[in-house]
């Protein structure tokens, strides 16, 4: 800190205010400060907007030089409120008299600066980033969370068979599986007219008619029978799956159950992924069964071929392996279904806007989720199920 000559027109305070004037000598920025810098001189507010604006106009690491002889009074207050603006640093430039620099002395002894936090560690950087990081990192964390659980809670399920929640899962596979059969049938024997009529133009303009058992058999069975089925269960199902843990959340059952004791993967999740992974292989085959039905009847219609000659191909033109490819993939979707209901059923706020909005995503996802494992699937095993 080194003295100089403060400027020979700096005016005298002319108010009990607290002020700051810029002055120009020598070519140098001089602040002045002037008034009285006590805690009842800065208590109205009009006085300390009028100082912090003065404040902000003088920033402390331009060079420049302050004044603070004018200061009629100065107190802890204030001192404290310079000491902060000069970021616990001396101006280069100082000049005040002996009892503000004693003032100033004091506070600047006992102000304690805060420590410098170590940094870090990745650990802890990882940790922070899963957490606030994108959201796609987010879901995918909690998701691996919940696939985690549930294999925990089958372990325990394995060495307790007798505590399971068995009344739960029998409700939930005849929930989820015998009250979607007549609807899958529907839409499967639907799908099946419509497909074997469109594919009969196409074939009879070759005079290949006897190939519509191979294109109907192929396509039915192996991907659009289980595709049909999860896209229908994923509607029905599986926004029924989010719609009910989302009440829960809503009326506070959840947390009523964590209360209690009654660990929710256990009781929730786990019976409704164990009836989902059994009933949507099941109603796989049912549909595929009634989308080659009604494939056989509209190819009886259109192209002649009896059912006869029509269920004595299909053994021929579709292998075995079709039917094991197509059950194992549908009780994937079954699981991949289950988990995600469940998950954005948890994910409810207790609000029924965000129980709208988890029902709408848990559909949307499932859909999208069953879509992107079929072409997996179709990637995966594309030599397998076909003749050479």
């Amino acid at each position: 800190m080194s003295l100089a000559t403060p400027p020979a027109d700096a005016p005298a305070a002319d108010s009990v205010l607290p002020r700051i004037d810029e002055r120009e000598q020598d070519g140098r920025s001089w602040t002045v400060a002037s008034g009285r810098w006590t805690t009842l001189a800065m208590s109205s507010r009009s006085a300390w907007q009028a100082l912090s604006k003065d404040l902000a106009g003088a920033p402390p690491a331009d060079g420049r030089a302050w004044d603070l002889r004018p200061i009629e009074q100065l107190d802890h207050i204030g001192a404290q409120l310079l000491w902060d603006h000069w970021r616990h640093r001396w101006p280069a430039t100082l000049e005040l008299s002996p009892q503000h620099k004693a003032v100033l002395d004091q506070v600047a002894q006992f102000t304690v600066g805060t420590p410098e936090e170590p940094p870090p560690t990745l650990a802890e950087r990882l940790r922070h980033f899963s957490h606030t990081g994108a959201r796609g990192l987010e879901v995918a964390r909690d998701f691996v969370g919940l696939i985690g659980q549930l294999a925990l809670d089958a372990c325990t399920l394995l060495r307790a068979p007798h505590r399971g929640p068995w009344r739960d899962f029998s409700g939930h596979l005849y929930q989820f599986g015998a009250t979607a059969l007549h609807i899958t049938a529907l839409v499967g024997l639907l799908i099946g007219v419509v497909l074997a009529y469109l594919i009969s133009q196409q074939l009879r303009q070759y005079g290949a008619e006897a190939f519509v058992v191979n294109i109907l058999g192929l396509s039915l069975i192996r991907e659009l029978g289980p595709v049909l089925a999860a896209v229908l269960i994923a509607g029905r199902s599986g926004s029924a799956i989010t719609a009910q843990i989302g009440v829960m959340r809503v009326t506070e059952e959840l947390d009523a159950m964590r209360v209690m004791g009654i660990p929710h993967g256990f009781r929730l999740v786990m019976p409704r992924v164990m009836a989902l992974a059994i009933a949507m292989p099941l109603i796989s085959l049912w549909t595929s069964m009634a989308a080659l039905l009604g494939g056989m009847l509209a190819a009886d219609a259109a192209l002649d071929i009896s059912p006869a000659y029509f269920l004595s191909a299909l053994p021929r033109a579709v292998p075995i392996s079709n039917l094991w490819l197509a059950l194992a993939k549908s009780a994937v979707f079954g699981i991949l279904i289950a988990l995600i209901g469940c998950y954005f059923g948890m994910k409810v706020k207790p609000n029924t806007e965000s129980l709208g909005r988890g029902t709408t995503s848990s559909v949307v996802t499932s859909i999208t989720a069953v879509i992107l494992v079929d072409a997996l699937f179709a990637v995966l095993f594309k030599g397998v199920g076909f003749r050479a």
